[in-house]
């Protein structure tokens, strides 16, 4: 393919592209494929010669989207959302033609001032403190693993980059249960140990208990463990607990502890001033991570970590060979020097774009809207027979079951095989039960009753 063929195709993608959103309604929002029917489909070799366009399109259209979950269908409730808004995937399209690497300023010196100010935007938008610069990782995941070796570092007196962790002292770093499980895989990969996790007891409002926080720091020092820091929660996956950010913060301040809040998801609707006090405090935080390509719109993967103090992540994860330098700018900002890759993709035009196309107002009126539209489900629900809410709504996600867990759980099967919606499950208080996340940029106040639709139908 040249480039004058690429454009021919690029307008039959977007075509495309533009005829399967708007046909995202007669789908159903689950793939219905069994597993390696993909692959049987596929030739066990790649080709030896050239295949036409024509019929490598074709084989895309009928292979690839019938096998696919529509992320991006008006009723996907489940997980959270992946949200691309039109205008962010425009953006991806020009990310993609212009095909950059912004490891460095010199690589990429528009994309880096981008992203420095898309920070100070989304900054702005959320109320945070003017102290947080910040930065643009792949996933929350990535910003967690970057947030908790600085903890370790930090905990180590910069000496386990160096030595090793081997002859040093054993770390524990403190969460809930209700945490997401990329701090249990940081740990492992930082060399903390998920053993090393200490899960701190939570209230009845599934909140960490600050007290039983500072018991446990004060147990392991005394146990000759060294207590490195604390992660947070706004907006847990399983059911969207929220821990008191303020109190807890003033207990890992009390011993010298490094914080991390993990706001995922929730951190998007923190641009509407009455959500705020879910994570008050949050400006004493060290680092706070959200991901725009869930609840804002920003395409897949796009996650902000503000850093109240960058310069402790950047020793952390910092290295400056002699081939990566800009010479004669000592003191650039290297985005790479922030996080774990090497590589980085141009990030922050999805969220120029995102944001100058919808603006903050039609952003909070989505999240508005969401949340309203949640709990008027939940309340629905709660009066149908044999149904319970199990977990009310926090923002626009809930948990529900029926009769009993063996019933609950046949029933989700029927939904998701139904196909007119999408809803996955968790385990609560050792109860099945179903999760109903509103969020999908494009939904309805009607997509989101067809729910109540298929439970009367299925029931």
């Amino acid at each position: 393919m040249n480039l004058n063929e690429l454009r021919t195709w690029s307008k039959r993608a977007a075509d495309w592209v533009h005829d399967y959103r708007s046909g995202l309604r007669d789908r159903p929002v689950r793939a219905n494929v069994a597993p390696g029917e993909v692959i049987a489909a596929l030739p066990p070799m790649a080709p030896e010669t050239p295949e036409p366009m024509e019929e490598i399109f074709r084989d895309f259209k009928n292979i690839i989207p019938p096998a696919m979950t529509h992320w991006q269908h008006p009723r996907f409730f489940a997980y959270f959302p992946a949200n691309a808004a039109p205008a962010s995937v425009l953006a991806e399209q020009l990310i993609s033609g212009m095909a950059v690497q912004a490891m460095l300023w010199e690589t990429a010196p528009a994309a880096t001032e981008l992203e420095q100010v898309m920070v100070i935007w989304l900054r702005e938008a959320l109320g945070l403190a003017d102290s947080f610069a910040g930065t643009i990782h792949d996933s929350a995941t990535t910003a967690t693993l970057s947030a908790i070796l600085t903890m370790r570092e930090r905990a180590l007196g910069w000496q386990g980059n160096q030595k090793g962790l081997s002859t040093l002292p054993t770390l524990r770093i403190y969460a809930s249960e209700q945490t997401h499980s990329s701090i249990d895989k940081s740990a492992r990969i930082a060399g903390i140990g998920q053993d090393n996790i200490c899960k701190i007891a939570t209230d009845a409002t599934l909140s960490m208990r600050p007290e039983a926080l500072d018991a446990a720091i004060r147990q392991d020092k005394s146990n000759n463990f060294v207590p490195a820091g604390v992660i947070l929660c706004t907006g847990g996956t399983s059911v969207g607990a929220m821990d008191r950010i303020a109190e807890c913060i003033a207990v890992a301040r009390a011993h010298d502890l490094y914080v991390h809040v993990d706001a995922a998801w929730a951190g998007s609707a923190m641009i509407c001033p009455e959500f705020r006090d879910l994570w008050a405090g949050v400006d004493d935080a060290d680092s706070v991570v959200f991901n725009p390509h869930k609840w804002l719109g920003a395409q897949f993967d796009c996650a902000v970590q503000f850093l109240r103090d960058p310069a402790e992540q950047v020793r952390t994860l910092g290295l400056r060979p002699e081939y990566l330098r800009t010479l004669g700018q000592d003191e650039i900002t290297n985005f790479n020097e922030w996080t774990v890759p090497l590589g980085r993709r141009f990030r922050a035009l999805k969220l120029w774009f995102l944001l100058r196309a919808y603006g903050l107002e039609g952003l909070r009126t989505r999240i508005r809207n969401h949340v309203a539209w949640s709990r008027e489900l939940a309340r629905d629900i709660a009066q149908m027979p044999d149904f319970e809410i199990v977990t009310g709504p926090i923002l626009s996600l809930f948990t529900f079951a029926w009769k009993n867990d063996a019933q609950t759980e046949q029933l989700l099967r029927r939904i998701n095989n139904d196909g007119r919606i999408y809803l996955t499950q968790t385990r609560h208080d050792g109860r099945f039960v179903i999760r109903v996340q509103v969020g999908q940029f494009d939904c309805t106040r009607a997509d989101v009753r067809v729910v109540l639709d298929v439970l009367r139908d299925l029931t």
